[in-house]
């Protein structure tokens, strides 16, 4: 079974969650545990730590920060995706309080099941349930699940403001030293940008980047693409070459962003009566890739592609084309008959020494079979 790129995002974005909720499960069993043995506590309400209990506890908080993970990247993230972070903070405890309490209702008689080694449907097992939920065990608990959530929630809002990838790149010091990568970059720029500024307005015209740049998350997350920076009307979307040429990504990523916004041209119709169009380049080539800033840390790519793919993209303009490519990435990737390519000119881009052809890139197929 061959996952989706979307699929695969998703994963590894869910999983952090089960690691956090396993790691502080198990801070707080010691914890427990060390305190119930130090004052030599009895407390009838308590589940003693046997193996068995111990790889219950383990594989239920794994699970539960798992489901915690799932209900935020599938659910909860585009459910509140456009209100404030106390709105979202307000229904989020609503929410969970009422999730917590069925997690603890529902895994304390499992637990009780596993070190009694006895039935559901015996008497003790919830003789003891109804002494926890009056003990300070309870309340603990409670406590500790609280603090998981708001330690695993945390990290969803850190993921989703700095990107799940650069914050994975900070945890392993991936790009600690500076590495060289090879890498394909796309530039794209909202056509006539000054213009709908103009007629919007500035607070009308950010709602509407906000709308252009939402719309093109899907097709971007679709195609292995990564946002590598949002600059004013344009957007910065960078691949590793061998995400980037397979399946042709990089540049059914374009044709895929232009296809979201057309499906939508009636919703911006309505809220700002125009339909915003981009234009794009894209180049490959190496760059060096590392963190860099002292009192703000960015992962940065640094190198001679960027400035090229930025002049690439500067030409649409002039040769009154959507989309151009340099002939590197050309000869890199594997058209079928959806595309047609068209050599536009052999050109000296400022600061080069060498000519490069560009070509630009059409697509046979109707926007409706485009994926």
């Amino acid at each position: 079974m061959i996952l989706s790129p979307k699929t695969k995002r998703n994963i590894s974005r869910i999983i952090p969650f089960g690691v956090i909720w396993l790691v502080l499960g198990w801070v707080n069993l010691f914890s427990q545990e060390s305190v119930k043995h130090d004052q030599n506590l009895n407390q009838t309400g308590a589940i003693n730590v046997t193996l068995e209990v111990f790889v219950f506890a383990s594989i239920a908080v794994t699970v539960v920060g798992l489901l915690v993970g799932a209900i935020e990247v599938v659910w909860m993230g585009k459910l509140f995706r456009k209100k404030s972070f106390l709105q979202k903070i307000g229904y989020k405890v609503v929410f969970y309080t009422f999730f917590l309490l069925v997690v603890i209702f529902i895994t304390f008689p499992i637990a009780a099941v596993v070190e009694l080694h006895s039935s559901p449907l015996n008497p003790i097992i919830w003789e003891r349930f109804s002494n926890f939920l009056i003990s300070i065990e309870f309340a603990s608990t409670l406590v500790s699940i609280s603090f998981s959530l708001f330690v695993s929630l945390f990290y969803s809002e850190i993921s989703e403001n700095i990107g799940h990838g650069v914050l994975m790149n900070f945890f392993t010091g991936k790009y600690h030293k500076p590495t060289e990568e090879k890498r394909i970059f796309l530039f794209s720029d909202m056509k006539s940008s000054t213009t709908i500024a103009e007629q919007l307005g500035h607070i009308k015209y950010f709602e509407l980047l906000r709308e252009y740049y939402s719309d093109f998350s899907d097709a971007i997350i679709r195609h292995s693409g990564e946002v590598y920076q949002y600059i004013g009307d344009e957007i910065v979307i960078s691949w590793k070459y061998e995400d980037g040429i397979k399946n042709n990504n990089c540049i059914n990523c374009f044709f895929a962003m232009r296809k979201d916004l057309r499906k939508r041209a009636d919703r911006y119709i309505s809220s700002f009566g125009v339909v915003p169009t981009f234009k794009a380049g894209l180049h490959v080539g190496k760059v060096t890739t590392g963190e860099i800033g002292a009192l703000k840390k960015e992962i940065v790519f640094t190198g001679d592609v960027l400035n090229t793919t930025a002049r690439i993209q500067s030409l649409c303009n002039q040769y009154d084309v959507e989309v151009i490519a340099s002939e590197n990435l050309i000869k890199s990737l594997h058209f079928d008959i959806q595309f047609q390519i068209e050599s536009l000119e052999t050109v000296l881009l400022k600061g080069k020494e060498e000519k490069m052809e560009l070509f630009t890139v059409t697509s046979t197929s109707p926007p409706e079979e485009l994926k």
